[in-house]
């Protein structure tokens, strides 16, 4: 069977050799834009803005991988791209503007992570040189040289010289080269060079032999490997799973179920039911009345949803927001979007500080993110930690998790999961769980229903905010949009979910 690495080869190579999409012959060649990014290169060196250079030698016919177009050219990168790397570490200078820069550790395929960036002092000589803006490619000159990603921030940021940046003389189309580059690193066309550590040199990106297509057909290319790519991530996603897929598929359909259940999809509507509207106001009043009481505190930052002239709308800093492209999808029209704030009584954690653990008989039950375990339950005696009650007071000044409160992992690997408490216990939760406490009881099962069953974690993707490990902010959580049938059909969901969930474990059993 082909793996998922030789299907994308393969799709590659397609379209790196003009098989993956007709030609349009009134496509203006490639050696007309070879031409003029050569020109536009002489007045850039006549203005001294780019170095004189060597000529460089045409491409040989050895040089070429395969076959391309008649109205495509086989080139270098040098003579598209203007190419340099950054500013090489060095604390013996400190003269500049000390500014973040990015290296190697920062840049992967297709993405960056700057949530670690150093910093060093940049002089005003070499600012130009080594700042990327947006559009450039950048190339990992060592580490896994040839790993390339385009800076599609809209500020600048410096590089170090372990980074190449290219910015193409004339208009090209970037992404068609990162798929480039991402191809002739992954077949080894880019060979590293070095004793200790091999890196791709300035010398050897500068020759690099890469095939031209006209720019209209660059991107139309780059088009149609969008429309492939999450063909291939599936492969690839099904491949690595294959060996897995026992224990995988319960989960795998309890999603699908999942996502059919918060659209509306998975029961009927009953037109006789309460529109989950009058249900959101009596909780709405009840939060009115507790806060008004003391009871509980007012959230300034709470934030309300409400529908007009059938779109969904909310106030942020005194501004009404339409939210319409914000929601993940349609509910139907008796159901309502609320953030999950506004059905909660409290949603409260504790400090980072690790308290002490005492013996059982002489603590309090404390309770992780790794007790909330994959069979649906809290595990409360297996293993556990117990910590003083000292500790456990100083600990509960928000609040205390009770009997009917969900347990939210919002830390690490356990990351998403929701567990209901289902008993009397005193317990304290550690900082890498939240405590939920819903105004109206009613609402549990279905809320931990769509929590643990990654709907709302899908709308966190690429936002957690630690260093490493995923971490949920709590007004992140709090803001979590959820969709809220009437009540009825909540009960009907859940039961209907339950009952197909038990049916597909037995079965796969």
């Amino acid at each position: 069977m082909m793996t998922a690495e030789q299907l994308k080869g393969s799709i590659l190579q397609l379209a790196l050799s003009g098989r993956l999409i007709p030609q349009d012959k009134t496509d203006e060649s490639a050696q007309i834009l070879l031409n003029r990014i050569r020109e536009k290169k002489k007045v850039l060196i006549k203005a001294k803005v780019v170095p004189k250079e060597k000529k460089m030698d045409d491409v040989s016919e050895d040089e070429q991988l395969f076959d391309i177009p008649d109205n495509w050219v086989w080139t270098r990168i040098g003579e598209l791209f203007q190419h340099n790397t950054g500013k090489a570490l060095n604390g013996s200078n400190k003269e500049g503007t000390v500014l973040p820069y990015i290296t190697t550790s920062n840049l992967y395929w297709n993405r960056f992570e700057l949530d670690n960036l150093k910093e060093m002092p940049f002089a005003d000589a070499e600012m130009e040189k080594c700042t990327a803006t947006k559009g450039d490619l950048l190339v990992c000159e060592g580490g896994d040289y040839g790993r390339a990603a385009i800076w599609n921030y809209d500020f600048d940021i410096r590089i170090q010289n372990h980074v190449h940046k290219l910015r193409a003389y004339e208009e090209l189309c970037t992404e068609y080269f990162y798929y480039l580059f991402n191809f002739l690193k992954s077949t080894g066309q880019i060979k590293g060079k070095g004793i200790a550590i091999q890196g791709l040199s300035s010398g050897a990106l500068h020759n690099l032999v890469v095939p031209l297509p006209p720019l209209n057909e660059q991107y139309r290319i780059v088009e149609k490997l969008y429309e492939i790519i999450p063909v291939w991530e599936k492969y690839a996603a099904a491949s690595t799973k294959l060996n897995t897929l026992n224990a995988s598929f319960p989960e795998m359909m309890k999603k699908s179920i999942l996502q059919e259940a918060v659209q509306g999809k998975l029961v009927p509507q009953d037109p006789n039911d309460e529109p989950a509207s009058v249900l959101l106001e009596k909780i709405a009043e009840e939060k009115k009345r507790l806060i008004k009481e003391g009871k509980i505190k007012k959230d300034k930052k709470e934030k309300y949803i409400y529908r007009r002239e059938n779109s969904w709308w909310e106030v942020r800093d005194s501004i009404e927001v339409c939210l319409d492209q914000e929601l993940p999808f349609d509910i139907p029209g008796t159901w309502s979007w609320v953030h999950l704030s506004n059905i909660c009584e409290t949603i409260f954690d504790i400090d980072h500080k690790m308290p002490k653990a005492v013996d059982k008989d002489h603590g309090v039950l404390f309770l992780s993110a790794k007790d909330l375990i994959d069979d649906g339950t809290i595990n409360y005696e297996h293993n556990v930690k117990y910590i003083s009650h000292d500790d456990a007071e100083r600990l509960s000044k928000k609040g205390k998790p009770r009997r009917g409160d969900i347990l939210y992992s919002r830390i690490g690997a356990c990351l998403g999961k929701a567990r209901i408490i289902d008993r009397d216990v005193e317990l304290i939760a550690s900082y890498s769980c939240c405590t939920i406490r819903l105004i109206d009881q009613r609402l549990t099962n279905y809320l931990q229903m769509i929590m643990d069953g990654g709907f709302v974690l899908s709308q966190a993707r690429d936002k957690t905010q630690s260093i490493g490990v995923p971490d949920l902010g709590m007004q992140m959580i709090k803001d979590f949009f959820i969709p809220i049938p009437p009540l009825e059909e909540q009960k009907r969901i859940y039961e209907k979910y339950e009952s197909i969930y038990k049916q597909v474990d037995s079965l796969w059993k």
